[in-house]
């Protein structure tokens, strides 16, 4: 069960999100999660572009857009029009924080750059998320998820030596970008309570990827050799990787040598322990394929579900590889609170992944659910001190729908 909280950590921060698509709203839905006020300017027409991004669709709304949006505040501005730059400038007067996700450059062409906005609000924090920062060579070069995870070297270790390259899932480098983006920004804010000094924050997709590298880099550094593509295998742990059952594959984790000393006694392969080549870690890592053999061979007698409950129950990590619908009837996500729901006044009532936190052992439920294109125009303008009458007039020129 999932709880509003009464004291947000963030209720008073307020955000300008220039962002569309991924990287950008993934960081301010994140602060929206924790009280931050995020009002969402989209340009006239379609909005964000991940509205249109499907099919599903729930009665014309985007999944994609629902699932990344919720917490936040919509205003169609038309930043084009020269009767806009007076909305700008009091959003940016009104800000905390300023978010975007434009290719470098095209800020300054629209006037809602960093220099721009800090000459209005000398405090503000502004973050820039970019594919490859606002500086070096590639700066101006498009910043699309799949292109950070090749250029970063993410994608020559994902998948299997031999294979494709492959991606994983879901698009870690816009995901991660926004991770850090929220991390730097609330670092930001502090500082800024202690100094009283804005910041120009720089984040790029291809950084984010090459810092999840972590071992592998360090291993490089260490050896000049590229590490190899291993699939579900670790680099540096054996046993540690899927396995094939009679049925299907699943997965052991024995992360060091008495946890691999349990799981063959449980198998019925104790011989397996003395022998030289699997004795330690370092021997088993070195005979990896072998070992994965002789271990599929005897997985294949038994179906995946009693391989796991068996290794399991020896206290040698095991587990299903699930799908979707597994996770999502799993007893202990239910028991969590992973899944919310929000009334959506087009979708209806949608799902969600909740916060992947908790405060004070409660869950957090956002304030509001993700907006309709412009659905708080008229309430946000009010609230910057426009009159009804500079409203119509806003609205009739085409600077705000």
């Amino acid at each position: 069960m999932s709880y509003r909280l009464t004291t947000p950590p963030l209720k008073g921060i307020k955000v300008l999100d220039f962002s569309r698509a991924l990287a950008g709203p993934f960081c301010t839905m994140m602060l929206a999660d924790m009280g931050a006020d995020v009002i969402k300017l989209e340009p006239p027409g379609k909005g964000d572009e991940s509205r249109a991004w499907g099919p599903p669709f729930l009665n014309g709304e985007s999944a994609y857009f629902l699932s990344i949006n919720r917490g936040k505040r919509s205003i169609v501005v038309d930043l084009t029009k020269k009767d806009s730059r007076n909305v700008i400038r009091r959003l940016v007067e009104w800000a905390d924080v300023i978010v975007e996700n434009f290719r470098p450059g095209t800020t300054k062409r629209l006037g809602i750059d960093y220099d721009s906005a800090k000459e209005i609000n000398e405090r503000i924090i502004y973050c820039s998320i970019s594919g490859f920062g606002q500086t070096g060579p590639y700066r101006e070069m498009p910043g699309y998820d799949i292109i950070a995870f090749a250029l970063s070297g993410m994608m020559s270790i994902t998948g299997e030596e031999g294979r494709p390259p492959v991606k994983v899932g879901v698009p870690v480098a816009d995901i991660g970008a926004g991770m850090y983006a929220a991390f730097v920004i609330l670092s930001a804010l502090f500082k800024r309570e202690k100094l009283g000094e804005g910041e120009h924050i720089d984040v790029s997709l291809l950084e984010g990827q090459i810092s999840w590298l972590t071992y592998q880099a360090s291993a490089y550094f260490a050896t000049g050799v590229n590490p190899p593509r291993l699939g579900s295998a670790h680099m540096t742990i054996a046993p540690y990787q899927a396995y094939k059952a009679s049925d299907t594959y699943f997965i052991i984790a024995a992360g060091n040598d008495d946890l691999w000393g349990r799981l063959c006694d449980t198998i019925g392969a104790s011989d397996l322990k003395s022998e030289t080549n699997y004795r330690t870690n370092p021997d088993r890592v070195r005979h990896r394929q072998e070992l994965e053999q002789r271990l599929n061979a005897i997985f294949s007698a038994k179906p995946a579900a009693e391989w796991v409950k068996l290794i399991s129950a020896a206290g040698v990590p095991s587990c299903m590889i699930n799908q979707l619908s597994d996770v999502f009837r799993d007893p202990h996500v239910a028991s969590r609170g992973v899944v919310m729901k929000q009334m959506h006044p087009k979708a209806g009532e949608v799902s969600l992944i909740s916060p992947p936190y908790r405060l004070s052992g409660k869950n957090i439920e956002p304030s509001r659910p993700p907006p309709m294109l412009g659905e708080h125009s008229s309430e946000v303008l009010n609230e910057l001190g426009f009159s009804e009458s500079e409203i119509l007039a806003l609205r009739q020129s085409g600077a705000v729908a």
